[in-house]
């Protein structure tokens, strides 16, 4: 299969920076409860890429360091935040400051907050039915994590909990630096600039959702549209939805054999023996996506495919955010939390 002529302004190496609110106990501030500062490599390692907003609500709402522990107490429906050992109620006061905080951000495209914890936990934190009790009655987002996704949900959100997990990691980054490149693109005001955009994310998109890719063509390519801010708000709306969630493995393995397709000529026997094995490799959880697109980017290069090599499935993001080293492993289970 030939290749054809890359689209103009589909080629992308540099990438904007993501603006990223950070829970504050992660690698920034000893702030946690206990006094500790969380270590997670993968904090450090984004430093470099993003603009970090560290926040503790925790200690924004009056809390110190170290404090008493607090947690959250079911009251029908509404979970209260509650410190058993002073008997205050802090639900109002957290929900005062994070709508106060999250009117302030402006523009924003992910976050990262502290697993389990009930100002900032974002789904498998525990409610108890009294606050002296032991008994759990439920398991639901810390007060905090509770604002940020009712208005950012669609965001890049995750916990650093389930980002030890290479599949969740890559799809928030994937999600997070598509968001930054899209804030970049609306500066732009340029319908040209969205297309280009989209063109360059094809087979990514195609990986996620082939009824949503037809969908933010036909978006983009609509003539009688004619106003930029309409048009752009239209196809990230559908672009985040297309985002919502991991790629299911069949997709992305379609995707990765369609690709291969463009070199079935110039292989031989044994390279191509080889990338199915990769393919059963990451079928079986033992090889991240990142370890086969760099294979096929390699051909890309091999062969000067400039039309494969355009594609931003190929670099989502900072290849330096790829370990190579990745077990798979961490905490998976349910569907993102990023909506």
């Amino acid at each position: 299969m030939s290749a054809p002529n890359a689209p103009a302004g589909a080629a992308r190496r540099d990438f904007a920076k993501p603006i990223l609110v950070i829970s504050e106990c992660l690698e920034f501030e000893p702030c946690r409860y206990d006094g500790a500062r969380i270590r997670f490599d993968f904090v450090k390692a984004l430093e470099p890429h993003v603009q970090y907003r560290p926040v503790c609500p925790e200690v924004q709402v009056g809390l110190g360091v170290p404090r008493d522990t607090i947690r959250l107490v079911a009251l029908a429906d509404r979970n209260l935040l509650v410190q058993p050992a002073t008997g205050r109620d802090l639900t109002d006061d957290m929900e005062g400051f994070a709508a106060r905080h999250l009117d302030g951000l402006g523009e924003v495209d992910g976050f990262i907050l502290k697993s389990r914890s009930p100002s900032c936990g974002l789904g498998h934190v525990k409610v108890f039915n009294e606050a002296e009790s032991r008994g759990v009655v439920r398991r639901g987002a810390g007060v905090f994590a509770a604002a940020v996704l009712t208005r950012y949900g669609d965001l890049a959100v995750e916990d650093e909990g389930r980002l030890r997990n290479h599949r969740i990691r890559e799809h928030f980054l994937t999600k997070l630096f598509a968001l930054a490149r899209l804030r970049d693109v609306a500066r732009g005001g340029r319908i040209t600039r969205l297309v280009g955009f989209h063109a360059a994310y094809k087979f990514l998109l195609l990986a996620y959702s082939e009824r949503d890719l037809r969908e933010l063509g036909r978006i983009v390519a609509n003539p009688g549209r004619e106003r930029f801010v309409a048009v752009f708000a239209d196809y990230r709306t559908r672009f985040l939805q297309a985002l919502s969630d991991t790629p299911r493995y069949t997709s992305v393995i379609n995707v990765f054999q369609h690709i291969s397709g463009f070199f079935r000529k110039e292989l031989s026997r044994r390279e191509k023996a080889h990338f199915a094995e990769l393919l059963d490799r990451y079928r079986e959880g033992q090889l991240p996506a990142s370890a086969i697109a760099s294979l096929l980017e390699s051909w890309a290069v091999r062969f000067g495919s400039t039309y494969i090599m355009d594609q931003a499935l190929f670099a989502p993001f900072p290849k330096a955010l790829t370990s190579p080293a990745d077990s798979g492993k961490g905490r998976a289970a349910g569907r993102s939390v990023a909506r």
